[in-house]
């Protein structure tokens, strides 16, 4: 595993610094950092993958939307007896912070594919925002593929029923892996948007459970798939940047 600079000096020109690069099963993961103002020391950290830039530290406002309007949009039944989240994608870490910092939470399980990045937020440049959250009781990292273990846990959901014995589910999915439903970081994240993928979410929620998804931008496409696939209460909250579209967080509700 490399061992990245923990603090290297931005180009003087201002150009981001490359703190580590990885080679993994699903491409290149980079961390990235460039001059700014908006984090605590004056810097920004980026994510790249495979050439597509993800997520940075500069604004963390979507992010936080994700887990806030979750929570929200839960039943009065599933918000009793601290409710479980599953948050998708680790990110910079403004999600998973976000939701142990509310104690209306009960388990919170992040699901994080690249080794990568969980190593950053383990020691890393980026523990400073996922530290205190990584040290919660509440809090689980699966280093494992999202859309992969949705499906495994939705087909072990179906046996599971068909026998009677119980079985794991979630009151909220708090989804963060790509840019939007529509522009994905690999061809392999299509499948979480599939009919047959939303169908592995409904069934991965506990009635009046909530799937939230972040995009790059509002997709009213993505919605009428939402409602095809059986969920209710579908709508999107969008988050005004500097330029271009919103942000938006998508949610659904799985009928109680």
């Amino acid at each position: 595993m490399p061992d990245p600079d923990p603090d290297p000096t931005p180009d003087a020109d201002g150009r981001p610094v490359t703190l580590d690069r990885r080679d993994g099963p699903y491409g290149e993961v980079v961390l990235r950092r460039r001059p700014g103002a908006r984090d605590g020391d004056g810097d920004v950290f980026e994510i790249i993958a495979n050439g597509t830039f993800l997520m940075d530290t500069s604004d963390g406002r979507s992010e936080r939307l994700l887990i806030d309007a979750a929570q929200t949009a839960l039943t009065p039944d599933r918000r009793d007896g601290l409710p479980s989240v599953l948050i998708g994608g680790l990110g910079v870490g403004f999600s998973l912070a976000h939701a142990a910092a509310d104690d209306r939470w009960g388990r919170i399980v992040v699901v994080e594919r690249e080794q990568a990045v969980i190593d950053w937020h383990h020691g890393g440049p980026l523990a400073r925002i996922s530290g205190a959250a990584l040290g919660d009781p509440r809090t689980v990292i699966l280093h494992t593929d999202l859309v992969a273990y949705i499906r495994t846990e939705a087909a072990e959901a179906d046996t599971a029923e068909s026998a009677r014995e119980p079985f794991d589910r979630y009151d909220a999915l708090c989804l963060d892996i790509d840019n939007g439903p529509g522009w994905t970081v690999t061809d392999e994240n299509a499948n979480l948007y599939t009919p047959g993928g939303l169908a592995a979410c409904l069934a991965r929620l506990n009635p009046g459970g909530v799937l939230a998804v972040w995009s790059a931008q509002p997709s009213p496409a993505f919605e009428d798939a939402l409602r095809n696939a059986g969920f209710t209460g579908v709508r999107t909250e969008e988050i005004t940047v500097a330029r271009g579209v919103p942000d938006a967080v998508h949610l659904a509700v799985r009928p109680a």
